[in-house]
């Protein structure tokens, strides 16, 4: 087998994490839109809009964690789109990307964990609509350039 394979995973991470259930393998890369990456650490598994939703409180409290202000916290609860509140904390000078990267691995590790006992090294990367990376968590030697960093 090659060194690197691609599954597509489309909406459905549940089913790409039970799929390495019967496919083990070393590295699971997460690529996504921030809005999908976020309903990801949120613990969603079907990541499409009929599914799950954006949480605007669940992500203040992520940029809350980072260290942003009441005013911020309150501007990221009335955006309108996951993008609107990564862009209030790029002003604001918190690393909401990578929070929100490290929260969606660490719940791909755990689903991963109560399927199998994994050793799969687990990397999520956000990325904007310009295909600039937004956000990473893993074990990279040399991350991803962020966009807005």
């Amino acid at each position: 087998m090659q060194d690197m394979a691609l599954i597509e995973m489309g909406d459905f991470a549940g089913a790409v994490l039970k799929h390495l259930k019967k496919h083990p393998i070393k590295k699971l890369s997460i690529c996504g839109g921030f809005g999908k990456i976020t309903k990801l650490a949120k613990g969603h598994m079907d990541l499409h809009s009929r599914a799950s939703s954006i949480d605007f409180n669940y992500i203040a409290e992520i940029a809350e964690q980072e260290g942003a202000s009441a005013s911020l916290i309150d501007a990221i609860k009335q955006a309108n789109t996951s993008i609107e509140a990564l862009h209030l904390c790029q002003v604001g000078y918190i690393d909401l990307g990578n929070a929100i990267c490290e929260a969606a691995r660490s719940v791909a590790q755990a689903k991963l964990g109560t399927i199998i006992d994994t050793g799969i090294e687990v990397e999520v990367m956000a990325i904007n609509r310009q295909g600039e990376f937004i956000g990473y968590a893993g074990k990279a030697i040399q991350p991803p350039t962020i966009a807005g960093a």
